[in-house]
């Protein structure tokens, strides 16, 4: 049930193509438009942290550790491993009187390339730091420290935390528990399947949380306002998710990829979430299909910012322009009023 969504052209000539998925959603649950399978099962992925850093704000343990909005933005983040990156989650850790050696998410090298060859230099090895999820580990730690629970098995999906989580995605995405499929992260911790209808669901509910009680939605509207006001903390430089928000910072738009091709966006001017998946779980096709639905929904960026992703060209070894990705949307179904 995936369709073609995007295209591979080396010169003139279509190369390879990319399957997938999208569909957006209101908080109601009403489907506005979709391309292939709107039910489409995937791993939620990194797409989930800002519904995971939800619960720091709404159990006060934000307040009771005193977050900035630039801490609650890196606990959202698949981070490059900048120096920002690395400082903002060692400021968290300070504040819990802890240190790196608590986070359980793993070690991985950073992927800014310049921040790699900067460790390098200087004869460092990478740590827990550089893991991209080392924020949201973070965020874990604060939940963990706050309700007294223990420290050492807080990636466990039988913790006290873990369960917690399970709880909030369950309701944002208004699945049953028992109806999501879990595995296990790149970082170690309990990941959620489901169809991409109800990731979108959850993400039209960051967009517009009115329905979800005062509390809660005063906790969604930070997350997302810390994410929309440091979106370099989200991210990274040069990566698609800091210049989406960026340059589509009039809509306030907050956006979040995931492992293996998920992307979500929450569209707050009309309540809308989008959830995509690219089904052989490429992200260069990601960029070329989420502009091209904003671009269908009358949504106006950037130019400058996303002058290179219009198109996003392929180049060879030598740096020379020998194709390009496209997007296809010609089978796409838009049930509601576009460019509204």
């Amino acid at each position: 049930m995936a369709s073609v969504v995007a295209k591979v052209y080396r010169s003139q000539m279509e190369e390879s193509i990319h399957r997938g998925a999208w569909v957006i959603v209101d908080a109601e649950g009403k489907i506005a438009a979709s391309q292939g399978d709107p039910y489409l099962r995937t791993y939620f992925r990194s797409a989930a942290k800002p519904i995971q850093a939800v619960p720091v704000i709404e159990t006060t343990a934000a307040e009771h550790f005193g977050f900035t909005d630039a801490e609650l933005a890196v606990m959202c983040a698949s981070h490059s491993g900048e120096p920002e990156h690395i400082s903002t989650v060692i400021a968290i850790l300070n504040k819990l009187g802890l240190d790196y050696q608590a986070l359980r998410c793993g070690v991985h090298p950073p992927r800014n390339q310049r921040s790699l060859e900067t460790l390098i230099q200087s004869g460092k090895a990478p740590n827990q730091l550089h893991n991209n999820c080392s924020g949201k580990h973070a965020g874990m730690l604060a939940l963990s420290l706050f309700h007294n629970w223990d420290l050492d098995r807080y990636t466990e999906l039988d913790h006290p935390l873990q369960q917690m989580l399970l709880t909030y995605i369950s309701e944002f995405c208004s699945i049953p528990q028992d109806q999501i499929s879990l595995g296990i992260d790149g970082c170690g911790v309990p990941v959620y399947g489901m169809p991409i209808y109800n990731m979108a669901l959850a993400w039209a509910r960051l967009a517009d949380p009115s329905k979800l009680g005062l509390q809660r939605a005063k906790a969604v509207r930070r997350i997302t306002q810390a994410m929309r006001s440091h979106p370099h903390l989200v991210a990274g430089s040069l990566q698609f998710t800091t210049d989406l928000m960026q340059a589509y910072w009039k809509h306030e738009i907050a956006a979040k990829s995931g492992a293996e091709a998920v992307y979500c966006l929450a569209l707050p001017d009309r309540g809308w979430g989008l959830a995509l998946k690219i089904e052989d779980g490429s992200s260069r096709a990601v960029a070329p299909v989420v502009l091209a639905i904003l671009d269908k929904l009358g949504y106006i960026g950037d130019s400058t910012i996303l002058e290179r992703y219009r198109p996003l060209l392929i180049r060879n070894h030598r740096e020379r322009v020998i194709g390009e990705i496209t997007a296809d949307l010609s089978e796409a179904k838009f049930e509601r009023v576009v460019n509204q």
